[in-house]
């Protein structure tokens, strides 16, 4: 297959393209700047993507956005996360709804879709409250021009990825490995997570499956904080006997990114990926992290 990509340079992005090399496809980046041979050139900010530069491609997948961890949430930098997720999809949604391009959206989502809640969800459940929930909302509802014109748009609510080149899971692993880790607040809040491994397997799958609508990319085997922490403690052989205080990183990143981010959670279930065929590669916690991290 000939598939297009936008944040090919991400977390996902790099991985994903990587794989799908391996495996025979070929991929061609969006780029912001000017595109050389093998790349297709798009403004997101301004909306500005020319249907005709994908004419082509046998599919889509729509990964780019402004990442949520990495600055402080101002009201600038939320408008920030919201435009910058939802005038991209809707600049390529239109742009597939136009042409004769693609006939294959995967649009990357985000498990933030559910809001904070207790009980077990899956991609049947409505969108909870927060900023993060609305962030969701609005971004998947950009896909309905190219939905409407008939194009297969899988929306992937992909949970905490696990890798060690990025992401929260890097972030983490730092003070881990000096053995100061722990649980944060109570450690309660549930935590869906999947490997880059099967992020990747998975959106792959995706991509000659018949999935359409929602699809969780989430490990079928959610935890809480408090086994998360201890887990990744012991295979890094420390110690997770620190807990880390709620005032401490909401005095850091701000008290609502920090609730968003750290001390709220979702028990998200697979059920339509399951139910398509696809089989985990890391459904268990410690086989995942021992893989991401080579332990």
């Amino acid at each position: 297959m000939k598939i297009g990509i936008t944040g090919a340079s991400g977390l996902i992005g790099s991985a994903l393209a990587h794989h799908l090399r391996e495996r025979g496809h070929d991929v061609v980046p969006f780029v912001r700047r000017h595109a050389s041979p093998g790349e297709i050139g798009w403004d997101p900010d301004r909306g500005v993507l020319d249907p005709t530069h994908m004419h082509g491609l046998d599919a889509i997948v729509n990964l780019a956005g402004a990442g949520i961890g990495d600055h402080r949430w101002t009201e600038e930098y939320k408008r920030r996360i919201l435009d910058s997720r939802v005038r991209g999809t809707a600049a390529i949604a239109n742009a597939m709804a136009s042409g004769d391009g693609p006939r294959v959206l995967l649009n990357a989502s985000a498990v933030g879709y559910y809001g904070d809640g207790e009980q077990p969800v899956d991609e049947t459940a409505p969108p909870g409250d927060g900023f993060l929930a609305g962030v969701v909302e609005a971004w998947e509802a950009a896909t309905a021009p190219a939905e409407q014109a008939g194009v297969r748009v899988a929306r992937m609510r992909s949970g905490i990825v696990l890798s060690a080149d990025g992401g929260a899971l890097a972030k983490m692993l730092p003070i881990f490995k000096l053995g100061l880790g722990g649980r944060f607040g109570n450690g309660r809040q549930w935590m869906s997570w999947i490997s880059i491994d099967d992020e990747v397997a998975a959106i792959e799958h995706l991509l000659t499956s018949d999935v359409h609508g929602a699809v969780n990319l989430s490990a079928p085997n959610p935890c809480r904080n408090a086994d998360f922490a201890k887990t990744l403690a012991s295979v890094l052989g420390r110690p997770a006997i620190i807990p880390v205080p709620e005032f401490g990183p909401k005095l850091l990143l701000g008290a609502e990114r920090a609730e968003a981010l750290l001390f709220d959670g979702q028990q998200v279930l697979p059920n339509v990926l399951i139910g398509d065929g696809y089989t985990f590669r890391h459904a268990e916690l410690e086989p995942a992290l021992r893989a991401v991290l080579g332990r």
